[in-house]
């Protein structure tokens, strides 16, 4: 039997025509897998009948961070010759006032990239390469006529993952709204927290009058949450620190539900590392880094109960899902679902695990 700890544990065949190139609309007829855990049962719903899965003073948690226009198309000019340069922020380094703005970035194509480079961009924005980080990073330092972040919606796309083609312009402007949750609202993650893209205003309202609480906690995703596994033992990996943030009453409506014995409901990976990271400490941290990896063997402190979309192979998210689920069941799910014909990944269908 392959070890849980086996990278390629976590492999799984998926047809390249089941990697959705589009969200389904409305978002919330979007198929939703459910997962009886301890029964080791699933049956297949669509996402917008999840209140009838929850009860009056359960919990739903989300995540509200909101998703900036990161990825910029711009060029380098060295010597009488200008090349392509695609590049993803992933994090400020500088308070508003600072000129110029550093950000730390992800440079594609990077191999003839060197310190003291200039990147030019539309709109008069022009970035200096300052250095390579140790994790294979950069570091740019920005000149612009405002603050970078108040031109990302003019020069900026939103950073879709490549496996989400984009050859029509117009699809690339509607990622806009597609690739941001309803309840979005504090700015700095470089990817969606994707089962959150499934709800919608009535489905929410639907929770609300059913007397479910809705709580949002903050994590801004970065590239932790999507940089690969390359270590044949997945213990070696270490994730990259994302920042989030927990209200107070936020924890306390979480505790009150479990010592209650309700149901709370974390929507998505991201949630759950927040939930985690904070419940790692004592009193809980409700601020700060998460870097928490979560594979099979992890005991978990809060999450019981999880919405999320199906992930890639060989992922830290697929592990984390594993984790919570059983690998073995958790594949044969997966499996189920490719026989379905589910939409996989970040615009595609989402799974349900239930703690009974």
């Amino acid at each position: 039997m392959e070890s849980c700890f086996s990278l390629s544990a976590y492999d799984y065949e998926l047809p390249r025509e089941l990697i959705a190139q589009t969200p389904v609309e409305p978002r919330d007829q979007a198929r939703m897998m459910v997962l009886w855990l301890r029964q080791r049962r699933w049956e297949h719903r669509r996402f917008f009948e999840l209140p009838a899965f929850l009860q009056e003073g359960d919990v739903v948690v989300v995540n509200n961070s909101r998703v900036i226009p990161a990825r910029l198309y711009g060029r380098l000019a060295r010597g009488d010759r200008e090349r392509p340069v695609e590049v993803l922020l992933v994090r400020s380094l500088s308070s508003e006032a600072a000129a110029p703005e550093r950000w730390h970035a992800l440079l594609r194509p990077s191999r003839r990239i060197r310190p003291g480079d200039v990147l030019r961009f539309p709109a008069d924005v022009r970035a200096t390469v300052v250095e390579r980080t140790p994790e294979g990073d950069w570091v740019l330092a920005f000149e612009s006529p405002r603050p970078l972040q108040t031109m990302l919606d003019d020069i900026g796309w939103m950073p879709v993952p490549p496996y989400i083609v984009r050859r029509d312009p117009s699809l690339a402007e509607r990622d806009r709204r597609w690739y941001q949750t309803v309840y979005a609202k504090v700015q700095g993650s470089i990817a969606a927290p994707t089962a959150g893209l499934h709800f919608t205003p009535r489905v929410i309202q639907a929770l609300q009058e059913k007397g479910v609480v809705w709580c949002e906690v903050t994590l801004h995703v970065g590239p932790g949450t999507f940089r690969p596994v390359r270590t044949p033992d997945v213990r070696h990996h270490r994730m990259d620190p994302e920042w989030y943030e927990i209200p107070p009453d936020v924890w306390a409506a979480i505790e009150t539900a479990r010592r209650r014995g309700r149901r709370v409901l974390v929507v998505g990976t991201t949630t759950t590392r927040a939930l985690e990271s904070a419940a790692r400490h004592d009193p809980p941290c409700l601020s700060g880094w998460a870097d928490v990896f979560i594979y099979p063997g992890y005991e978990f402190r809060v999450v019981r109960d999880l919405l999320t979309n199906f992930h890639l192979p060989r992922s830290t998210l697929l592990m984390l899902v594993c984790a919570l689920g059983g690998r073995d069941f958790i594949l044969a799910a997966y499996r189920e679902a490719v026989r379905e014909r589910y939409r996989f990944y970040s615009y595609g269908d989402c799974m349900l695990l239930l703690d009974a």
